[in-house]
């Protein structure tokens, strides 16, 4: 056996370096190794190793608390492992291969599964939905028995001492090890040394001080917001029909014209031409929209007057009292700013660019047709690059009537289109899953799109392959909004017509495309979901949705702290411009969200001409009003925006670069760059755009001039090298970035 030394670990590592902590691959196989030849102090310098061999040693255990952040990858395959928990502190690992470990039992496994909470593929095989069954669902029903056999037999000493503790807890977990009995026995020992662990961490949170939840004045939590809850609104006719029943076809259409893409036929009835300032027209109501007034929507009844929160002056208050109290406003408002400018420091120090227009496609058109100037485009999304280490794609995600497409922004070709006759596609997302090859061979990632709409069905596509590999039912109503955890790749959010939101598992793949779905969570929504957003530093347990009715939060940590399957809102967020709502004049619908950096979010009240930016940490920290569950969102700052009636015309985001755009109703596109504004940010006006993009007036055969239509949806890759803007009136604009010389 050759002692494990620097030099051996650079000989056997790649790339080839001088560096531990720039290895990323590691090969220790065949070496006779046992646990105690792994020297945990050297080994932990390779922070950026992703692969590990180590099949065909000796080891019984691994080293304790030997850390690797990186790792993802770790083959102990041919070995003597017995101890398996001392795999735990490799959280991140994704695949493990156990072959031929002769002391493995099928408990062993379990734990695995469940002291890894990113392990997607063990042994070559996809072991995602048998993993979140044991990390949720089986750990949930082992919680009902343990608080049962609490409830029945024990109760918390009075006093509470160290020593009654100490009792208290042996004879409970020793009483619950005995009793609860779930699951196949094959698998006891799982099932108790499962039981120990829940039993401990129940215990103890009886005993851990808990945060009052009783609020406090109002006029600290919800100051200046004069909000009530709204009644729900009709939702549109086109996206109620869910009695279509049709078998999708399992293989995509690849759309490559042969002729260059000058000649496209999905290009040739629009050529751009040199810009010229456009007339204002009329506001004109696309055909999704007509069911929506075009007065402003209603709630049905006006509201009885109420005080204002935050604004109400107590009469009779003695001058000093009123001193007093400007001083302490004065103090918080002082104490915010520098908060906010704090917060704001986390954009990145970027410049402006300079975006030109590149393409307008059709390629949406019913039968193909250049003549459809009706479809309506719903929703875009770039393509993730799976373990990219900077820049972005250039292709992207599109869909609107009853097909996907799938553009290459730089030469405008339509490289993939996905159709199903009746459909009519609301929304997609992408994400990176793994795809188990069999065998020896490793697990490669793959980037799936799933796409849903009127029918309520999620379609699952690997574009690169050219596969639909599969469907499930999310909901018997319409679908309006998809979004997958980047975090966990294979939990996808559905929200749906029938006033839900629902959290899937829809694990990995096999070559053959086998895979399987799970539903995990279902949260009870009071209104249609328009957007879905997981704050970046916390998406697997805390969710933002816009609904026609207001911004909700909603807890969704799967595990031991909250075992309910279905759950209600935590809190509603509200804004200053509820306020101004009368029986004529309602801003509650959120047709814009989207996270600026990990604290700043922008948001758009339809109706209201600005976007709201808003911290996320300073909003969240306020304590719900008891009753209404509501928190005034921290505004930041206002951006000035145009003044429309037309709704659902969506904001989005480019953290990378700082910058947020949004669409209007005249095909124009309006960009701020945030660190280009930060010192307009304490002037207490809405702050104007760093520029409005004009539309590019592209020229139709034989028509002359098209109008500027309503810009739907927007999407930019992570460097914004290109900008995706999509119409009511089935066009597809593609911008691109100019170099500055």
């Amino acid at each position: 056996m050759e002692k494990i030394t620097e030099k051996l670990l650079l000989e056997k590592g790649s790339p080839k370096t001088n560096k531990l902590e720039q290895i990323k691959t590691l090969t220790l196989s065949k070496m006779c190794l046992k646990h105690q030849d792994l020297p945990v102090k050297l080994l932990s310098r390779l922070q950026s190793l992703e692969r590990w061999d180590l099949s065909g040693n000796r080891l019984q255990e691994m080293p304790k608390n030997l850390e690797l952040p990186a790792l993802r990858y770790l083959d102990l395959s041919d070995n003597q492992m017995e101890d398996v928990t001392t795999l735990e502190s490799l959280s991140g690992l994704e695949e493990l291969k156990m072959e031929d470990n002769l002391y493995i039992t099928v408990s062993d496994n379990h734990k695995l599964m469940v002291l890894l909470p990113k392990l997607r593929i063990y042994n070559s095989k996809d072991i995602s939905t048998s993993a979140n069954h044991l990390r949720f669902v089986y750990t949930e029903n082992l919680m009902t028995r343990i608080t049962a056999v609490w409830e029945k037999s024990f109760c918390l000493p009075d006093p509470i001492t160290t020593e009654k503790m100490s009792a208290l807890e042996t004879s409970f977990v020793d009483t619950a090890r005995n009793q609860v009995k779930f699951g196949p026995s094959s698998v006891s020992d799982f099932t108790k040394w499962r039981v120990e662990i829940l039993a401990k961490e129940y215990l103890r949170s009886l005993t851990e001080p808990k945060e009052e939840t009783e609020s406090k004045e109002a006029n600290e939590t919800t100051e200046n917001c004069d909000v009530s809850t709204p009644t729900k609104r009709k939702q549109t006719a086109s996206a109620i029909d869910s009695s279509i029943s049709l078998t999708p076809r399992k293989k995509l259409r690849a759309d490559l014209p042969a002729s260059p893409v000058q000649d496209s036929p999905r290009k040739t009835s629009l050529r751009l031409r040199p810009h010229m300032p456009t007339q204002a027209d009329p506001v004109r109501m696309s055909p999704r929209k007509t069911v929506q007034p075009p007065s402003t929507p209603t709630r049905g009844q006006t509201r009885a007057e109420t005080p204002k929160r935050g604004s109400t002056v107590r009469q009779l208050q003695e001058d000093g009292a009123q001193i007093k109290q400007k001083e302490s406003v004065g103090k918080k408002e002082l104490q915010r700013d520098a908060d906010m400018l704090a917060t704001l420091k986390s954009c990145s120090r970027t410049q402006p660019v300079h975006l030109k227009p590149l393409h307008v496609l059709q390629c949406h058109s019913k039968q193909d047709s250049s003549e459809d100037f009706s479809t309506q485009l719903w929703a875009c999304a770039f393509q993730p690059l799976p373990d990219s280490t900077g820049g972005g794609s250039r292709l992207v995600a599109t869909c609107g009537g009853d097909s996907l497409c799938v553009i290459d922004c730089e030469t405008g070709m339509v490289m993939k289109k996905y159709k199903v006759p009746g459909e009519e596609f609301f929304s997609l997302a992408w994400s990176t899953v793994l795809m188990s090859r069999g065998g020896k061979a490793s697990a490669q990632h793959c980037s799936v799109l799933a796409a849903g709409g009127k029918r309520g069905l999620v379609k699952l596509i690997h574009p690169r392959n050219n596969v639909a590999y599969g469907e499930f039912r999310a909901s018997r109503k319409a679908l309006s909004v998809l979004r997958f955890n980047h975090h966990q790749g294979n939990f996808l959010f559905t929200g749906s017509y029938d006033n839900k939101i629902m959290m899937w598992d829809i694990g990995g793949v096999d070559i053959q495309y086998n895979y399987k779905v799970v539903q995990l969570l279902v949260l009870e929504i009071s209104a249609t979901p328009l957007h879905i957003c997981l704050p970046p530093t916390s998406p697997s347990s805390h969710l933002l949705t816009a609904c026609e009715d207001g911004l909700h939060f909603y807890n969704t940590q799967l595990g031991t702290n909250n075992t309910a399957k279905s759950r209600s809102k935590e809190m509603e967020i509200t804004f200053p411009i509820y306020k101004k709502e009368d029986k004529d004049h309602d801003y509650h619908t959120i047709d814009g969200l989207s996270f600026l950096t990990d604290d700043i979010v922008a948001s758009k009240n339809y109706m209201h001409g600005c976007i709201y930016l808003w911290s996320w940490s300073q909003t969240k920290a306020q304590r719900p009003d008891k009753k209404s569950r509501e928190v005034c969102a921290v505004v930041l700052a206002e951006l000035q925006w145009t003044n429309t009636e037309i709704p659902y015309l969506a904001l989005n985001t480019c953290p990378g670069q700082a910058y947020i755009v949004c669409g209007d109703d005249k095909g124009r596109l309006w960009t701020y760059h945030v660190s280009n504004l930060q010192k307009d940010f304490q002037s207490g006006k809405p702050i104007q755009p760093t520029e409005v993009l004009e539309w590019p007036t592209p020229v139709r055969k034989g028509f002359g001039q098209l109008e500027g239509p309503s810009i739907n949806s927007v999407a930019m890759d992570p460097e914004l090298q290109f900008l995706v803007a999509l119409s009511d009136k089935n066009m597809v604009i593609v911008w691109k970035r100019e170099e500055s010389s």
